[in-house]
Order: C-alpha cells, then sequence, then structure tokens
C-alpha cells in the first residue's frame, strides 16, 4: 500500500502540531501507510521527510460495538507494560480531541523488525530461523503472565470471576445464535467441557490473541522484540493464552479452517515442544493445559460454523478463504474432542 498525505477521520495537519506538542521532532510533511493483516483497529505508519517513523492506532470505520476496539484501554495496557519485561511498543501519547481525528488514536513507537504475517515471509526463512522464532514464543508468554498486576496497575483491568465459566457461557450462547444444523457432537463437546473445569488457581493477564502475526522478531536471533494488538487482552486463566496458541498452531494434515499455516512449514516445532517450553518455563498444570487446548478448538468450530452461516446467508461475507466446510468444522470438534480424551475431561 503506498505512502499518503490522507487517512480516513484523521487530520494529518493536526497529527503534525499533536506530534510538535509532545515534544516529538517530525520534518513535514507527514505520510501514512496502512501496515497489519488485522481488520478491527486499523494501524498506520507514520513517516516523516527525515525518515523517522512512528505508528498510528485507531478504531475501525463505522459504528462501534460497546466497549469493542478500545484503543485507550489497549493504549493503557500497553503504557502499563513498559517496565515489566514484556516487549511491546513504548505509548507516546493518546489524542481524544476531534480535531485531530473523528475517533481516539494513540502514537506509539515504531518497531522494526519481521513479521511473519504470510505465508510468503515465512517460506523465506530457514527451518532453523523458524525454529529461533517459534521457540521464543512460549517463554514471551510466560512473561505476559507473569505480570504484577498490582504494581503495574492492573488489577481492576476486568472481572476476577471464574475465566472458564465466563468464556464458556459466551461461545455457547455464540453456538445456539450461529449454527447451521443441530450437532450431537457439539452439544456433548460443551457439556463435557462445562462439567470438567480445572481450578482456577490464579488470575493473571491474558494477551488474547497471541500467535505468530502479532509479533514482531529480531531476523538474526528470533527474539519477540515487540507483542502488538493488545485490545482482547483481560484477566482470566494463563492457560487459556497457551491453549489458544495451540489452537492455532496446524500440524500438517491436520484441518486449518482459514488458520494461518505457517506452523507446518519445515523447522517450526510441533505443539508438544511448544507446550513443553511453556510448561517449563511456568510450572503449571499439563492437564488444565490439554482442556484449554481443547476449549480452543470447540471455540474455532463455532468461530467457523459462524463464518459458514454468514457465507450462505449472504454471498458477500464469504472470504478470501473460502467457506468452512461442514467437514472441517467436525474435523475441529473430533480434534477437541481427542485432546479432552487425553486431558481425562
Amino acid at each position: 500500500m503506498p505512502d499518503t498525505t490522507t487517512a480516513p477521520g484523521i487530520d494529518i495537519d493536526a497529527v503534525a502540531h499533536w506530534l510538535a506538542t509532545l515534544r516529538i521532532d517530525c520534518a513535514p510533511p507527514l505520510r501514512l501507510r496502512r501496515i497489519g493483516q488485522g481488520y478491527s483497529n486499523l494501524t498506520y505508519r507514520l513517516t516523516d521527510a527525515g525518515g523517522r517513523a512512528w505508528v498510528l492506532r485507531r478504531p475501525p470505520l463505522g459504528q462501534l460495538v460497546n466497549s469493542a476496539h478500545d484503543v485507550v484501554r489497549e493504549a493503557r495496557i500497553m503504557a502499563a507494560l513498559a517496565d515489566t519485561g514484556v516487549p511491546a511498543p513504548r505509548i507516546l501519547g493518546i489524542a481524544t480531541d476531534s480535531e485531530i481525528a473523528d475517533v481516539p488514536v494513540v502514537l506509539m513507537e515504531f518497531v522494526d523488525g519481521l513479521i511473519v504475517d504470510t505465508m510468503e515471509v515465512a517460506e523465506t526463512l530457514t527451518p532453523e530461523g523458524r525454529h529461533r522464532i517459534a521457540t521464543a514464543l512460549p517463554g514471551t508468554l510466560a512473561r505476559i503472565h507473569a505480570v504484577d498486576l498490582a504494581r503495574t496497575g492492573l488489577a481492576d483491568l476486568a472481572s476476577h470471576t471464574p475465566y472458564a465459566r465466563r468464556q464458556l457461557k459466551r461461545w455457547a450462547g455464540q453456538w445456539d445464535l450461529t449454527k447451521t444444523r443441530e450437532s450431537a457432537a457439539v452439544d456433548a463437546l460443551t457439556r463435557r467441557l462445562s462439567a470438567a473445569i480445572p481450578e482456577q488457581r490464579e488470575i493473571s493477564l491474558v494477551h488474547g490473541d497471541f500467535h505468530l502475526r502479532n509479533l514482531i522478531t529480531a531476523p538474526e536471533t528470533g527474539r519477540v522484540t515487540a507483542v502488538l494488538d493488545w485490545e482482547l487482552s483481560t484477566l482470566g486463566d494463563p492457560l487459556a493464552d497457551m491453549g489458544s496458541l495451540l489452537t492455532y498452531w496446524p500440524e500438517p494434515g491436520e484441518p486449518s479452517v482459514g488458520v494461518f499455516e505457517a506452523s507446518t512449514l519445515e523447522g517450526f516445532p510441533d505443539r508438544a515442544e511448544m507446550a513443553r517450553l511453556y510448561l517449563a518455563a511456568t510450572g503449571r498444570d499439563p492437564a488444565a493445559l490439554r482442556y484449554w487446548h481443547a476449549f480452543g478448538l470447540w471455540k474455532l468450530a463455532i468461530i467457523a460454523e459462524g463464518v459458514r452461516r454468514r457465507a450462505l446467508h449472504d454471498p458477500h461475507n464469504e472470504s478470501a478463504a473460502g467457506t468452512p466446510t461442514l467437514a472441517h468444522i467436525d474435523g475441529l470438534v473430533h480434534k477437541a474432542g481427542e485432546i479432552a480424551d487425553s486431558a481425562g475431561i
């Protein structure tokens, strides 16, 4: 996408004035370029005539739902992580002035590095390079889960009620709203997950969307230099994050239903190795992690069913990846059942 001096709802001249009030040197003209693969909050690389770069982030266009896409809340979380050892871009400013944009806008530092967000990027890496990047993920996630909520001021970020029950209620309700058919297998798995909720021994910061595409890494070492997209962060069971990472870490021959398939390439470790690294770093319960892996697959099946329903209702809603088939969705449920069996659920 080419650089531009305009972006929907953003006054570039007002942004230049804003940077001046923040005492950030910049040489006009400023230019914007949309970056990232996401379809939620909009992210732009902001550059000046001197080659300096920053990042602007704003909510998506159109009417927003409730507190979704709250970039101010997201910025609060990222700012709180500044001295925790969790790699996150530094927040430079938050603007709620309508003269700058029609919605709140966050300015943060630009972190240069490698984002493995397409298969083309993943395929350019050597197997050794892929392995270095992948094996950095569990330790980074462990650091997120070790954040001191009281010291960072994040203890009031979300409810402290049992996380699994909240999530089960939400996604079971979503299934009822979006299912295209009855499924005894989904209903049975829902009952199994509801009856076997592991004890929640702790409440931690949960990223909520931790996967390969939301990370910046150092090309030479594979070290994670920045974790991006904190808008879904909440407080809950830390194993839910790792279970989600395993869910979005397909292995060769498995149904992916639109999941990014980079992990099937040579060099990326399998899920067992990823789980071992995380559990070794945290000492958490392997059986509870298997529960959250099964939960993640169940949730993904429900999401895929919703995608299928929208596409059936209106073909214009079909994504570029195509519509999930019933066989793919049922394959996810079957795999979740296998994981549940291994956990004694």
